[in-house]
């Protein structure tokens, strides 16, 4: 007689395949790496990516220091206050009598700006020196555009004498003006030397 092989029959439940660990399941199922954090690089938090947006100037900030690089801020010494203010009214003088025929008027205006830059360029040590310069500077620019008579040297002068009687207001005001700069930047400075003195640690 023929045996039909028969495999025996296995009896006892079926072996299941063993279960994946959840992490394994999560990390397969979103397509990451097992074990990788998620976040913010490790040791690189909240913490650091804060402190250099802190650290970082914003847009304001930035343009504000452009402006104050590219404006001029020079510091003057007395004696160059005073060759500055000199020098400028002696330009503005010859100006004035080539384009404008020597007018007094515009001189004298053309003064209180060029008072005001004195003043707010002098150095901090050198302050008192501004409305005492500037007077000097008024008489010595009024050389081309005072009127010189017989045109001598005796007539120059009675011009420059002249033009300083007749202009006495604008010479009064742009020294007035170099004043109350030098007085302001003083009460600034007075006030900043109090608030460093009490910000000061004891000892």
């Amino acid at each position: 007689m023929e045996q039909h092989g028969t495999r025996p029959a296995q009896y006892g439940p079926r072996r299941s395949r063993a279960a994946l660990p959840p992490q394994g399941r999560g990390g397969a199922a979103a397509g990451r790496p097992v074990g990788r954090p998620t976040g913010p690089r490790a040791g690189g938090g909240p913490a650091r990516a804060a402190g250099r947006q802190a650290g970082r100037p914003g847009p304001a900030a930035a343009r504000e220091a452009g402006a104050r690089r590219t404006m001029p801020n020079p510091r003057l010494t007395g004696l160059g206050s005073g060759l500055f203010c000199a020098a400028v009214m002696v330009v503005l003088g010859y100006l004035d009598a080539l384009l404008l025929g020597a007018s007094l008027t515009v001189y004298g205006v053309l003064f209180v700006p060029v008072c005001l830059l004195t003043a707010v360029w002098v150095r901090r040590g050198d302050l008192l020196t501004a409305p005492v310069v500037v007077p000097i500077a008024f008489a010595v620019g009024l050389v081309p555009v005072a009127e010189s008579g017989d045109g001598g040297l005796g007539g120059r002068l009675m011009g420059i004498v002249t033009a300083l009687a007749t202009e006495a207001g604008w010479l009064y005001g742009g020294t007035l003006v170099a004043g109350s700069t030098v007085i302001v930047r003083r009460i600034r400075l007075m006030r900043r030397r109090r608030a460093a003195g009490r910000n000061r640690p004891p000892g």
